[in-house]
């Protein structure tokens, strides 16, 4: 069964998004990106691009030729290579495609509107039976 890590009080969810990709990379853990809105996509592409600024996480979309040996994907629908076991969403819905993953990283801003959104999200884990770890990220 999949296990959830809910990481609130994000001052910026894409940087953390950032953090958590250069992470899963550090460990040679492979992750897809859920971002079904294009201009996260985009905007979460770009920041990959220069962050951290001494590093780079390689990243493409699931459609390219180098996905099935790029680490990070970032995608907008529940297209994924096989050999993913980390999925971080950006979606203020729960991704359909959650299950398939080992793990799901929820990423919670500071903004009232994602944090009813989250509630929903972590409601609809917690009734269906799913392990869920809190970070809280304004104690870090």
């Amino acid at each position: 069964m999949t296990s959830i890590d809910f990481y609130f009080n994000a001052d910026d969810r894409l940087q953390v998004a950032c953090r958590l990709a250069a992470k899963a990379l550090s460990q040679n853990r492979r992750m897809v990106i859920y971002a079904p809105d294009p201009e996260m996509a985009s905007r979460i592409d770009k920041l990959l691009w220069t962050w951290p600024a001494t590093g780079f996480v390689p990243h493409c979309a699931p459609h390219d030729a180098l996905a099935a040996e790029t680490p990070v994907l970032i995608a907008c629908g529940d297209e994924t290579p096989d050999g993913f076991g980390v999925l971080l969403s950006l979606s203020a819905e729960c991704p359909p495609h959650f299950a398939r993953f080992e793990r799901l990283c929820e990423l919670v801003g500071r903004d009232d509107a994602e944090r009813k959104a989250a509630r929903g999200r972590y409601r609809h884990y917690r009734e269906r039976g799913y392990k869920i770890t809190d970070h809280d990220l304004a104690h870090e």
